[in-house]
């Protein structure tokens, strides 16, 4: 069964088109109007072998703000759906990812309820075009438009780009993890029977 969703949303703010097939081959094709954001959403595709189409025509000429949080709610939104009822897959997943002298956790659970954990700070206002306080509103609208688990911790790291960067990529593979399929797994993996 493909496991493919596509969402669009449109606001006063941001107009957003998406699609995900959660069992692809890394093939991207982003443009947020935000040159490092798109960095980060590429290289989310690429490590968890995700095919991603995002298009968001956003209010930049305010700031990063919109486009950044509402694409995180798409983004979710196809992640949810995607997965679909959950029946045979793992439900987590979690990956320590090293880039350079950044180090990250991120820790998934496709529990059906969100809930989101953040224990991570940068040392400076911007990456780019993209302001750092972004990347913790992205992920926070990602999981909870996911209804999804979602902790990132960084240990440590010098450079913001790599600090961001690694958490991407860590939430890729914990993601990636937490989707694949079991054979063992005939239902839905939890004692209540139901995600």
């Amino acid at each position: 069964m493909e496991r493919i969703a596509k969402i669009a949303r449109n606001t006063s703010e941001t107009k957003i088109t998406c699609s995900l097939n959660l069992d692809g081959s890394g093939k991207a094709k982003i443009a947020s109007g935000i040159g490092f954001f798109d960095h980060m959403l590429n290289g989310f595709a690429r490590h968890g072998l995700f095919d991603l189409e995002l298009a968001c025509k956003g209010d930049t000429f305010v700031d990063c703000h919109h486009s950044i949080e509402d694409s995180g709610i798409v983004l979710g939104n196809a992640i949810r759906e995607a997965v679909g009822d959950k029946r045979g897959i793992k439900r987590y997943g979690s990956c320590i990812l090293p880039m350079d002298e950044a180090l990250v956790l991120c820790a998934v659970d496709l529990s059906g309820r969100p809930y989101f954990a953040w224990d991570a700070a940068f040392h400076s206002d911007r990456v780019g075009e993209m302001d750092t306080q972004m990347a913790r509103e992205f992920f926070y609208a990602v999981s909870y438009s996911a209804a999804m688990n979602l902790h990132i911790k960084v240990f440590y790291g010098e450079n913001d780009h790599h600090i961001m960067e690694a958490m991407f990529k860590a939430f890729a593979k914990a993601l990636d993890a937490a989707t694949q399929a079991d054979p063992r797994i005939q239902e839905v993996l939890s004692t209540k029977g139901t995600l």
